[in-house]
């Protein structure tokens, strides 16, 4: 099997081992993400966030798993905020406001099960 997953579609990895890290980008000032699976039952996204980067307070219906691939992350959850590591995750309560923050430039991976 051929495994081409540069070329941004979540078919051509279907199968193929493949570094997570590799798979997306940091943008000076922005944060990019990737959609690695879109199901009706969850998601999994790949997340590059630069330094000072975040997302602002929000809450989700669903617990969401985020894996820190690398680099470093202050997340608050409920007003507790916590620095997440590369190497270490944490779960995110379902209907609690949380939001990310970049100490330095990161990457995530996130999961978010609907059922």
């Amino acid at each position: 099997m051929s495994c081409d997953a540069d070329n941004g579609g979540s078919t051509s990895l279907v199968g193929c081992a493949v570094e997570l890290s590799g798979l997306v980008d940091y943008q000076e000032g922005a944060v990019v993400s990737r959609t690695v699976i879109d199901k009706e039952t969850g998601t999994v996204t790949l997340f590059a966030f630069d330094k000072g980067q975040g997302l602002s307070e929000h809450t989700a219906p669903f617990d969401a798993l985020v894996y820190i691939l690398e680099g470093e992350v202050q997340i608050t959850i409920a007003g507790q905020a916590q620095r997440v590591c590369g190497g270490e995750m944490l779960i995110m309560p379902a209907n609690e406001p949380h939001a990310l923050t970049a100490v330095q430039p990161f990457k995530m991976l996130l999961v978010m099960i609907r059922s």
